[in-house]
């Protein structure tokens, strides 16, 4: 039997308070987890999962959408915590995971660092030092746009690039679930496009989006926002 839970991480944002929401999906041989938060997230994340009814020393795997602080901030936490887990991502997101290539959001945070005026640059400057931090991890397996992973059901990926150039959706078979990623935000229970200060790619990030029309999805969950449940088809065709 197939469980899911939506987990609920807590980051601070500019001095606000935002919430991130990972996934977890098990059955009666696997736990996969979604994403896991920011840098400093490994005990919400231990504890949502718990509240959830999820023990994580069970986790086999974890799927990495794209390399985003938020989404990958604690996972090398996650891989000394459970070593035996293999990790999951798109091609091009596992170079950076890995620390083959610089982050594109420290590059950014770099090459803006000099643009600031005086008074916003030690704002800034923190941005960079903690992208800097971030520690690389290993990705034990490459996924590819269609590729399915014969477990919870049938976990199938979706290439969803334009946020990030090899960001992935997961698209859960059985449960007729999307897990979107950031190729998505649900606000105010309304469904919309990726962010577009955080998008690199609007154009591609659109077309990624309209992707998800092709899916029978009972519930779309978006990390930013959560999920919805209702006009899913509708609100899609309307972004």
């Amino acid at each position: 039997m197939n469980k899911i839970a939506i987990l609920k991480i807590d980051m601070e944002v500019s001095g606000f308070i935002s919430a991130l929401h990972p996934v977890i999906v098990s059955d009666d041989q696997e736990m996969v987890l979604f994403d896991c938060g920011h840098k400093d997230a490994f005990n919400q994340l231990s504890h949502s999962a718990f509240l959830a009814g999820f023990d994580l020393n069970k986790l086999t795997k974890v799927i990495i959408t794209h390399h985003d602080h938020d989404h990958m901030g604690c996972l090398a936490d996650v891989k000394r915590e459970y070593p035996w887990i293999k990790v999951y991502a798109s091609a091009i997101e596992a170079a950076y995971i890995r620390g083959d290539v610089k982050s594109v959001r420290l590059q950014q945070a770099e090459e803006q660092l000099e643009l600031f005026p005086e008074d916003q640059k030690q704002h800034a400057q923190k941005r960079v030092d903690m992208l800097r931090l971030i520690e690389p991890v290993e990705v034990d397996e490459v996924l590819e746009d269609g590729d399915t992973l014969d477990i919870c059901g049938g976990i199938e990926v979706v290439a969803t690039p334009g946020h990030l150039p090899g960001h992935i959706s997961l698209y859960l078979r059985e449960l007729k679930t999307m897990i979107a990623g950031d190729a998505l935000v649900v606000a105010d229970g309304k469904l919309y496009r990726a962010n577009p200060r955080f998008t690199l790619d609007k154009d591609d990030a659109y077309t990624s989006a309209r992707r998800f029309i092709n899916y029978a999805i009972d519930t779309l969950i978006c990390y930013h926002g959560g999920a919805i449940t209702e006009n899913i088809k509708e609100s899609l065709e309307s972004l």
